[in-house]
Order: C-alpha cells, then structure tokens, then sequence
C-alpha cells in the first residue's frame, strides 16, 4: 500500500530574473511524497504561474486528489491529469523514485555515474544593457561555448548591438548563440527582425510570436532565414492528434520541451517522436524547478542521447535550493557523486 502526501516550497532567486512577461523573484513549486512500507519517492510538480497550463485555481485541491488515489496507479493516475502536465511530472518521477535504489537516481547511466556530462547553453537574462553584458562575460569565462540570451524587453537595437558585440569577438564556430523572444515580436515585424538577428549567424530563435497563432507562424517558419524552435507553442496542448495538427501545421525547425510543462517524461516523449516525423529536431529545457526537478530532467535527457547543447543551467538561481550532485562545470552539467543529497522541506 502507498501513501502519498504533498507539500508546497517558494524557491526565493538570488537576484531578480528578467523576463518579457516581467520580473521574477520567487517561483512556487509542489512535492509528492510516496511512502512505501518506509521507503520514500520523491516527484516535483513545476508549476509556473502565469505559463503552465495548469495554472488554475484549484491546482492544490487536485494534486490533493491524486495524493489520496495514488493507488489507482501510475497509468491511470497519468490518463487522470492529462490537463495538469506538472502534476504528471510529478507523479512519474515519485514512481521512479519509489522504485529505484537510490531516491535521486531514476535512470541509472553513465552520468549518475559520474563519468559522462551534459553539454549546456548558458542562460543571459533580461536587464539593462551592462547587466547583459556583464552575464555574458561570465558566461564566457566560465567555459560556455554556447549562450543563449533573452530578447523582447529591451530596445531591439541595444539587444542587436549586445549580439554585434559578442559576434566581434567570437565566430559562430567558437560561440553558438541562440535567441529566446518570449513571444515578444508581432506577426508584421518578426520576419525583419529574424533577418536583422540570421545576419550575425545566430544557431535559432526560440517562440518569436505569441503562441497560438499558426498560421501566422507556419508563414515564419517556411520564409525565415534563421531556424525556428517553438517552446511555448507546445503548453496547453494535450491530445495527440492535436499534437500532429500543431506540427504538421507549423512545420518548425526545432521543438524544446520542457517536461514540467508538457506532460513529463511521457508527453515529451510523444512530442519528440511527432516532430522527428516532420524532420523537426529538439533538445530538452528546465523551467525554474529546484534541483530535485532539475537531476530528473537531467537523467531523463541524457538517455536521449542528442547532442545539441541542453538547457539546464537553472540550479544555481536560488538562495534556498536543495544540496545536489548536480554542477555545472565549463559549459556542461555534471553529477559529482561526491556531493550528497540534501533534501528537507
């Protein structure tokens, strides 16, 4: 018999984080605990306020629901929460863990194992021009080859010459640049931008127009001069055949998934299998989870075995994270067996 109960964390940041829907300074999240006859699972729920799907009011009422049917099973319980994506997240990871030896290793591979890392971008956030400048120096001095910087909130132009300047320095074979616009752009600017940002040969172009507009972004995809990753494009949509429409639609370059927001392992899983089908190519980020979340996703992406550099880099965000294995270390993430879990809500 398992038991299952829930509690809630605010994960304080260590300094405020820009973004084009506003300032962030805490993020909310959610834990499931199982216990059986003892032994412990541990999931978390990455709720984004304001971005998942899943963002309604009675989000605790259900995951409430769930803690008390956990013994309906995993596939029943996923079937259940089809429109509360975190919450399958969750639940797939407290089963794992439930399951596994160790708590924190749900897929036993040569990075748990200390002997294989993850290639990361590193993450500019959005602020004036000298706190962007100042991150990307950082970035660069600590090993990342490939960076990818937050647009939209700022003036284009100043955004365009922060680009120049990382260009005037670095080629497109020393440094990958990628470019995450929030949905920021409009339908009748987004193709001249996209031309003005492929001049200075970026990698691609995260979620340029607002979600929801297909057409309008099937029409940018097909004339774009730089790929196109949809990332926001992806939440909210939950069967399968509207997965295929969404694709077969806007037939973007890219997909990035972030599993807190699609439906877990599972819902990434169908995606990706989806958009290989349309010769779309992915690669995996976290959104703002603590470190349980994050070695979760961790773990889950090095099983896929894609090269492209993975968005990961979110551990050392907050001033109350849980102590981890994970690291970042010249531009990749790591799982240092020597540092210990310490997890206490």
């Amino acid at each position: 018999m398992i038991t299952a109960t829930y509690h809630k964390y605010i994960l304080n940041f260590k300094q405020a984080s820009g973004t084009s829907r506003g300032v962030l300074r805490t993020k909310e999240t959610w834990f499931i605990i199982l216990n059986e006859n003892g032994k412990l699972g541990y999931g978390e729920c990455g709720l984004f306020r304001g971005l998942s799907a899943d963002d309604t009011p009675d989000y605790e009422e259900k995951l409430k629901w769930f803690c008390e049917n956990i013994n309906l099973g995993l596939e029943v319980l996923l079937f259940k929460a089809i429109r509360f994506p975190s919450i399958q997240f969750g639940l797939e990871q407290a089963f794992l863990s439930l399951k596994s030896e160790n708590s924190f290793e749900l897929f036993p591979s040569d990075f748990t194992k200390s002997k294989e890392n993850i290639f990361i971008n590193g993450l500019i956030w959005m602020g004036d021009k000298d706190f962007m400048k100042n991150q990307i120096k950082e970035k660069l001095s600590a090993g990342f080859t490939c960076i990818k910087m937050k647009i939209g909130a700022i003036d284009f132009e100043t955004e365009i010459n922060l680009l120049k300047s990382i260009r005037k320095e670095f080629s497109s074979k020393e440094i990958e640049l990628r470019v995450d616009a929030n949905g920021a752009f409009t339908s009748s600017n987004a193709l001249e931008k996209l031309e003005r940002l492929s001049e200075l040969e970026m990698h691609s172009i995260e979620q340029p127009i607002k979600q929801g507009q297909w057409q309008e972004m099937a029409s940018l995809c097909e004339k774009t001069p730089l790929p196109i990753a949809l990332d926001e494009e992806l939440i909210g949509v939950f069967s399968t055949e509207e997965k295929e429409r969404c694709i077969e639609t806007i037939k973007p370059q890219y997909i990035i998934l972030k599993p807190s927001l699609v439906g877990g392992f599972k819902g990434s899983n169908e995606w990706i299998a989806i958009a290989k089908k349309h010769n779309a190519d992915n690669w995996i980020t976290s959104a703002l989870e603590s470190n349980v979340g994050l070695n979760a996703i961790a773990q889950y992406t090095h099983t896929l075995n894609n090269p492209l550099p993975q968005g990961l880099g979110t551990g050392s965000l907050f001033t109350n994270n849980f102590e981890s294995p994970l690291e970042v270390l010249n531009g990749s993430l790591g799982y240092n067996n020597n540092k210990k879990w310490n997890f206490k809500l």
